[in-house]
């Protein structure tokens, strides 16, 4: 059934008929993934999004209780920073960049069976990957390949349409393309450090691309993004956005690029020590202050009022609470002369900032191109405070107590159940057509 004869009347407002809404077809279709890229893309990670957060929570339980004597090849801490960096949000961005960026750019957009391939080679890639973890760390490695391939024939597809582009403005295209290709180097360091067991390298280039690909990508869109939308729903403000901040967060993720390197290995790590602790304790808590600040400004309080927009404001204001609580582990660390709260700094940025603003932005996006009013309903809105106690939970967790271990599996087990009520219920969406009968 294609879109014409789904929809075959209008009614004079130019909007679909109640006769032509009556004969939609409201079965789910795999065809009907086709339509848009947004569709393809958001179903294949909420796939991987699920698969990984049932994974996480199965390893967390058999920690706690040895029931399931799971054996590993290779580490799954690694494993799930791998997959959780590099797995369900590329997929993500690419639904949503090849809706928003051809209009951004003001180019024709890529058909969205041209995008198949390499979404269906990442998807792929990460699930083999999980399984692969527990029996063959060679069909693991060859797994995330193929991830790495079809990320950067995403990535080339995106500056496809950069280079097209004649508009003027394209600082914001242009900066989540280049934290594209950092995501793709960092992808295939971790392939490298793998294949010839440089375990500290690899650790490497996985925190270069949360920080420099999965961040810069993050930040370019909210700096485009909340901003407009705030100004949408509270007309009392206007969308402020000076371009210092945009290079204020590219920064703060250049720098923490740099600390990956001078932690954990490569060519930077003789600088660490003491005098490092201190300088990156205090560079955190000054550039977490300002976006505090920055939270404030672009109208965290009147966005309360807004469930959806709240989302979106609570989320970024995580960004400055875990730059603050990574200074504050910093300097702790540099008192007592080893790493304290680091673990739970980086999940306030992981699951407080980036999961909050991956459910808001996805379920806006998700509704606005279902046909569905633009609103966090109950369901939506109850996910969205059960990921605010999961992610307290977890930086609990990375505290030294005896209920640590407790609370990595309570985090774990709540995560899994929040993405499978949310990806199955958006996943059900993206496969039927349009409930107001438009096309996309």
């Amino acid at each position: 059934m294609n879109q014409a004869t789904v929809i075959p009347l209008r009614g004079l407002n130019g909007k679909p008929s109640a006769e032509a809404l009556a004969t939609l077809d409201r079965n789910w279709r795999p065809r009907y993934l086709l339509l848009a890229p947004h569709r393809l893309g958001f179903f294949l990670a909420m796939l991987v999004l699920v698969a990984a957060g049932t994974w996480w929570a199965l390893v967390q339980f058999d920690r706690m209780t040895a029931t399931l004597d799971l054996s590993y090849v290779l580490s799954p801490s690694l494993v799930h920073g791998a997959v959780m960096t590099f797995g369900f949000i590329p997929l993500f961005f690419s639904g949503f960049l090849f809706t928003a960026g051809p209009k951004w750019l003001a180019v024709r957009p890529h058909e969205t069976g041209r995008l198949l391939t390499p979404m269906l080679l990442q998807a792929t890639g990460w699930l083999v990957w999980l399984a692969a973890a527990h029996f063959n760390a060679g069909v693991a490695i060859a797994a995330l390949s193929l991830a790495w391939l079809g990320l950067t024939w995403m990535t080339l597809m995106f500056w496809q349409l950069i280079r097209r582009s004649r508009m003027t403005d394209r600082v914001h295209a242009l900066t989540i393309g280049a934290g594209c290709i950092v995501g793709c180097l960092s992808l295939a360091g971790l392939v490298l450090g793998l294949s010839f067991n440089a375990f500290t390298v690899a650790l490497a280039c996985l925190l270069s691309g949360l920080w420099g690909f999965v961040l810069v990508v993050y930040v370019s869109v909210a700096h485009r993004m909340i901003p407009f939308f705030t100004s949408s729903a509270v007309p009392a403000l206007d969308a402020w956005r000076p371009f210092w901040v945009l290079w204020l967060m590219l920064g703060v993720a250049a720098f923490e690029v740099a600390a990956a390197w001078v932690t954990f290995g490569g060519p930077l790590t003789g600088f660490s020590g003491t005098a490092w602790t201190l300088s990156r304790g205090i560079f955190e808590l000054v550039a977490g202050g300002l976006l505090l600040w920055l939270a404030l400004a672009w109208g965290l309080v009147k966005s309360l009022k807004n469930r959806l927009l709240a989302m979106l404001h609570i989320g970024f204001l995580w960004l400055g609470l875990a730059l603050t609580l990574g200074g504050v582990a910093q300097l702790l660390g540099w008192v007592q002369g080893a790493p304290v709260l680091s673990l739970g700094a980086l999940h306030a940025l992981t699951m407080g900032c980036l999961a909050s603003l991956m459910l808001a932005m996805v379920t806006r996006v998700s509704c606005g191109h279902s046909g569905r009013a633009l609103v966090a309903d109950g369901i939506v809105w109850s996910l969205f405070w059960l990921l605010q106690a999961a992610t307290l939970m977890r930086i609990a967790g990375a505290m030294q107590s005896i209920f640590a271990g407790w609370l990595l599996l309570a985090a774990a087990l709540l995560w899994a159940a929040i993405m499978a009520v949310w990806g199955l219920r958006l996943g059900g969406w993206y496969g039927r057509l349009r409930a107001d009968g438009r096309a996309g």
